[in-house]
């Protein structure tokens, strides 16, 4: 259960005819409610009219019926589910963005982080560019916007703009006439795309929110690609921007996507399963019962029973009607989360010497209550294994972690970490095992620079940061 602001959520819907786009737009989002439950949003396409909805919440709170059928029917939608990483929260952040803009209007929905945002955004802004948000999707949309003003078609603007933008980005984009799929070059977000039986072409980040609608899974959108839906067809164009070297990334399978989606040919289930079972190799430990914290580290777990022999039980009942821990950006929120969220099994735990497994620690907090749920249930020892290594390093594509002051393990060792959480033992899967548990060979690569410092990409030295969001006596001079 880490303590991390998820990713976002993308979904386009392209249909061959009119039909209830908004409704299939809402089960996709519901399916990807994981990657962010923070605000969401729809756009219908009705032959060129664009009808918007978003707002702060979660997806059945804000579509109910009355809004769903306000959106209307359309042959295109895009949707979204967000998380904010860049920028704050607050209805005004809510995607997709909507421009409008004297060649038509154009929808864009983002999951990812730009490590030039700032840049961009000066540049735009000494132009006379005005911002309505404070996210980076806003920056992509005036660049694309500009790229459009000197381009014969919306998808030669996008290719223009990948060759502009730097960083993590996964884009659905619709304009008057086209739905167009975008994956950065090093393919740092999932993107895939898929089919319905009436000839629909579904757009999501994670194939969960194509089993959702009943879309057959096609494949997934290649890094560097863009895939242009219309009237004639489907359209690729690759190497828009040049190539890069593929570096997925990892903490996609660790944590952040559902157990149920295949991500570049990968299931996440079984990259999970794995890194129960290395865990079980790597760090034995002799105890009774082996544990999961839901929902990330449950399967992690069933993969370290399997492979220690020691038999596995379910050591806690999540509150399904409370969102991740981290939904709440204070502290003492996140803490008060914990409380309500999981309740030990005790007739599980008691008189037992416990493995509990999970999926990461990133400031120890969430992890601390959790080891102490299970010695108020009576567990005689706890043993906590993490199925990822140490986070060391801040992430600068999409994850909410832009500092190395928040981080556990940068300014304590392996033995203090453990005191903190009042664990017997902790271990944390090794960086080298990281390969093995993807069932990668030594020909592929992925982005773990949260834990080994090395990045694929350029990283800014200057984010700023919600400036937007500070107060003037936090900004310093002006």
């Amino acid at each position: 259960m880490a303590e991390l602001r998820e990713e976002c959520g993308v979904f386009g819907v392209f249909s061959p005819v009119e039909t209830d786009v908004a409704m299939d737009s809402y089960y996709g989002l519901f399916a990807l409610q994981h990657r962010g439950q923070e605000s969401c949003g729809i756009v219908v396409n009705d032959d060129g009219l664009f009808h918007t909805y978003k707002d702060e919440g979660l997806v059945g709170k804000v579509f109910t019926p009355d809004v769903l059928a306000s959106l209307g029917h359309g042959t295109m939608a895009v949707g979204h589910v967000r998380y904010g990483t860049t920028g704050g929260g607050g209805r005004s952040n809510a995607q997709p963005v909507v421009v409008n803009h004297i060649k038509g209007r154009m929808a864009l929905a983002h999951n990812g982080n730009l490590v030039n945002s700032y840049e961009l955004r000066s540049e735009l802004e000494l132009r006379g560019a005005i911002f309505h948000t404070t996210s980076d999707t806003e920056v992509i949309s005036y660049i694309i916007t500009q790229e459009r003003l000197q381009s014969a078609s919306i998808q030669e603007a996008v290719a223009r703009a990948m060759r502009r933008i730097r960083g993590a980005y996964s884009l659905v984009i619709m304009s008057p006439a086209k739905l167009i799929a975008v994956r950065d070059p090093n393919g740092f977000r999932p993107l895939c795309y898929g089919k319905k039986e009436d000839g629909t072409y579904v757009i999501a980040s994670e194939s969960c929110a194509l089993d959702s609608i009943g879309a057959e899974f096609i494949r997934d959108v290649e890094p560097g690609e863009i895939l242009v839906f219309s009237k004639e067809g489907i359209q690729s164009i690759k190497d828009a921007c040049g190539s890069a070297a593929h570096s997925p990334c990892v903490f996609e399978y660790i944590y952040f996507s559902r157990p149920d989606s295949v991500i570049d040919g990968i299931s996440v289930h079984e990259c999970r399963l794995r890194a129960g079972e290395l865990l079980a190799e790597e760090l034995p430990v002799e105890a009774d019962v082996v544990v999961g914290v839901p929902d990330s580290g449950l399967d992690a777990a069933i993969g370290y029973s399997k492979r220690s022999g020691i038999p596995y039980e379910m050591g806690f009942i999540k509150n399904k009607y409370i969102g991740r821990t981290f939904i709440s950006p204070g502290q003492s929120a996140r803490q008060d989360g914990v409380k309500i969220k999981l309740n030990p099994i005790s007739s599980a735990v008691r008189g037992k010497r416990v493995v509990m497994v999970d999926d990461s620690i990133v400031r120890g907090t969430t992890s601390r209550r959790i080891v102490k749920l299970l010695r108020d249930a009576g567990a005689a020892e706890v043993h906590l294994r993490v199925s990822a290594p140490p986070f060391l390093n801040p992430c600068y594509y999409g994850t909410d972690i832009d500092s190395r002051d928040c981080l556990i393990a940068c300014r304590s060792t392996l033995d203090e970490i453990r005191e903190s959480i009042g664990a017997d033992t902790l271990a944390y899967l090794s960086l080298e095992n990281l390969p093995r548990m993807l069932g990668a060979d030594g020909g592929c690569s992925f982005c773990s620079a949260c834990f080994s410092g090395k990045y694929p990409t350029e990283i800014p030295t200057d984010t700023h940061k919600n400036r937007f969001e500070q107060k003037i006596s936090e900004k310093g001079d002006l």
